[in-house]
């Protein structure tokens, strides 16, 4: 953690991608505190992308196209999700000068979702910011079973597809962990994000997005 700085009205999504781009990340205590701290962990999740790790059970949700897999439709309503009650999460560190700032990358194109829904009814999905080859995922949630998990595998295709060399997970959950995520040193992250930062990528590459393009690139994976 570096420490605690600044008021609510001292971050500016420009300050915000500076952070980004040197390894540190914000959060705040509960959605019903205005300050916000910066974080920077000793050890720090990340998920390989040419490790990603399909289970066959996802495989066969997404085969039967359970959910309709849009991205960037409902950003400001993934934010929201995100900062809900779950189970074994009571608080959230998504307060509402956070969800501003992150609403405010998405306008200017540095901040995504990809929203997982079953007609018109959003069931989860996740949000996280992007620049340039690097993606810094942030929050993920579900309203029904596996929603999430859909959402993260139509995410990595995505990134793959783009060119993206780094996806960060700030953190390791068992969730993440069965998708092959890691935990590397602080050190060896600020490399691979500095590699990351010069590659030239696109979080909308042609041909992504379909369940067939998941299944045909994670063919390998089970």
């Amino acid at each position: 953690m570096a420490g605690r700085g600044g008021k609510e009205l001292a971050i500016t999504p420009e300050l915000l991608l500076k952070a980004y781009a040197s390894g540190i990340f914000p959060m705040a205590e509960a959605a019903d505190d205005p300050q916000i701290f910066w974080v920077d962990p000793s050890e720090r999740g990340v998920l390989p992308l040419d490790g990603f790790h399909l289970p066959r059970s996802l495989r066969k949700v997404i085969r039967q196209d359970r959910f309709d897999v849009r991205v960037d439709t409902a950003f400001a309503a993934v934010v929201d999700g995100c900062a809900e009650p779950a189970p074994g999460r009571d608080k959230t560190w998504i307060n509402r000068h956070i969800r501003d700032l992150y609403v405010a990358l998405h306008r200017e194109g540095f901040a995504h979702s990809v929203e997982c829904w079953n007609a018109e009814q959003l069931v989860g999905g996740l949000y996280g910011v992007s620049i340039n080859g690097a993606f810094f995922g942030e929050s993920m949630f579900s309203r029904a079973t596996d929603a999430s998990k859909v959402a993260l595998a139509f995410l990595c295709e995505r990134l793959i597809r783009g060119g993206y060399s780094l996806l960060d997970t700030q953190f390791i959950t068992s969730h993440l962990a069965r998708f092959g995520a890691v935990e590397i040193e602080r050190d060896v992250y600020h490399e691979r994000l500095g590699e990351a930062l010069g590659i030239a990528a696109t979080f909308y590459p042609a041909g992504a997005g379909t369940s067939d393009s998941v299944l045909q690139l994670f063919s390998h994976t089970s």
